[in-house]
């Protein structure tokens, strides 16, 4: 009989605090009839968003091309729909049941390489992008392939998303953790950076790649242009990689801020001496397509020999999911103005967007307007990364603590906390220690993507709960 003492170290010790312990409490919560408002991670059709009207009209004629021979079927289905179906087919004959080459079905490359020139203005090589199920699958290959050895280090932010250290648990390879400035909007501080890196370098390991989540996940953040130069020449200056997390670009919220992606900036400053990996997804934005498993990303300034070797990695796994490719290219060539579908396309983008833009406001400002906690209005993405005060509790000395001793202590206060928000009133967020935190404060992570007619109703629950929990510590 297998126990879990048979498993690999390496998968015991990762953790994934997004789907952790608290959200199988709350499905078991759930199963027992109580109503749970999921706020513990970024899927939003799971909490009411509707797909894009374009997106699944193309891929059910896909999906069932015999709806193609008959006008009777295709009553109802918009007529660039029906259009865009068929181009679709005429690329891929055989059909989405079939593999794909490994990189990806070269028509969609070819899109998304015009779709990053007209967002940015440059020039790219739709043969330098790999289509993945998912960012993440992307993330992962590029972070298997630069960890040569268990003394390889990537850095990445704290708070980051826990894709990023549990994989590198999987893997062998260093965290080098660097905090972003929350007293400056969760922008990077060169600074923190240096001292991070620095103070890996002396435990003996090796920086090979610096991560970057922007806009933020889970602080919101959207990165200023300045931020990101300063970001492009340290890791000039150290020889590092750059890792460009940009699932989140369209989610942009703040009046005057604006999304820059790594690779125009780079090309702005003819920095050609940084490998660049840039990533982006259908999971987020104002599509929200996460079950379909859709992303890609690009790779610039990476030597042909380098290349090959990701391409090699991706044809281990065959290819990604065809049906996600092709979700894919309806994220990168939206319907065109003048079609018959475009009218309701940007209805439907825009009221998404817009409804996520007051749900953030609502979020913010309803928090922040509780005593003990804190919390801006999020700039960008899908969160809030929420910070919390709480009395100390009698009896503990936390001046007494090591280092590590007090880290496991406020990790247990917040996901204590967490777990008593989730008993009490229903509300699953994840606890900021999962995402790692400056010591001695807490914070809990949430989105806001419930309805908006629930979001006022959300943060009153949580003011009533935070007082009277704050209450019971105090005994």
């Amino acid at each position: 009989m297998i126990t879990v003492n048979d498993l690999s170290r390496k998968v015991l010790d990762a953790q994934y605090a997004v789907r952790g312990k608290i959200v199988i409490r709350a499905q078991e919560l759930e199963a027992q009839g109580k109503k749970i408002i999921y706020c513990n991670i970024g899927n939003p059709q799971a909490l009411k968003q509707k797909p894009l009207t374009y997106v699944r009209e193309v891929l059910s004629l896909v999906e069932f091309p015999d709806l193609l021979k008959s006008e009777e079927n295709l009553k109802g289905f918009h007529k660039d729909s029906v259009e865009r179906a068929k181009f679709i087919l005429s690329k891929i004959p055989e059909g989405v049941g079939a593999y794909s080459q490994s990189a990806g079905i070269p028509f969609i490359r070819k899109a998304i390489a015009e779709f990053i020139e007209k967002r940015d203005g440059i020039k790219v090589d739709s043969n330098r992008i790999i289509l993945t199920d998912g960012a993440s699958k992307g993330v992962q290959s590029v972070l298997m392939a630069l960890l040569k050895n268990e003394n390889d280090g990537i850095m990445i932010p704290i708070p980051q998303y826990p894709l990023y250290s549990a994989t590198l648990t999987l893997y062998g390879g260093k965290q080098i953790g660097y905090y972003l400035d929350e007293n400056n909007s969760w922008q990077l501080n060169e600074k923190i950076l240096t001292e991070s890196i620095e103070n890996a370098k002396s435990e003996g390991v090796n920086p090979v790649a610096l991560v970057i989540i922007n806009p933020g996940n889970p602080t919101g953040a959207v990165l200023d242009y300045e931020n990101i130069k300063m970001i492009i020449n340290f890791a000039k200056k150290h020889k590092l990689s750059l890792l460009a997390d940009e699932v989140y670009q369209e989610n942009v919220y703040k009046e005057g801020a604006k999304f820059y992606s790594f690779a125009k900036v780079t090309d702005d400053l003819k920095e050609t001496d940084v490998p660049l990996f840039s990533f982006h997804s259908m999971s987020k934005g104002y599509y929200g397509e996460c079950g379909h498993r859709a992303g890609y990303f690009e790779l610039r300034y990476i030597p042909n020999d380098v290349f090959d070797q990701f391409i090699k990695l991706q044809s281990i796994s065959l290819c990604s999911n065809v049906v996600g490719q092709i979700a894919t290219y309806m994220m990168v060539a939206p319907p065109e103005k003048g079609s018959d579908s475009y009218d309701l396309y940007l209805k439907e983008k825009n009221g998404i967007l817009n409804d996520l833009k007051e749900k953030a406001r609502i979020l913010g400002e309803g928090l922040n307007a509780i005593d003990g906690m804190y919390c801006d209005v999020p700039q960008g993405a899908m969160y809030a990364f929420v910070r919390f005060e709480l009395p100390e509790e009698k009896g503990v000395d936390v001046k007494s603590m090591s280092e590590k001793e007090r880290r496991e202590y406020e990790a247990k206060r917040d996901f204590n906390y967490c777990m008593a928000l989730l008993e009490e009133t229903g509300i699953c967020v994840v606890p900021g220690s999962g995402f790692g935190q400056m010591p001695g404060t807490l914070h809990f992570r949430t989105t806001f993507l419930p309805p908006k007619e629930d979001m006022q109703s959300l943060v009153d629950k949580m003011r009533k709960f935070h007082l009277s929990y704050v209450k019971r510590v105090i005994g």
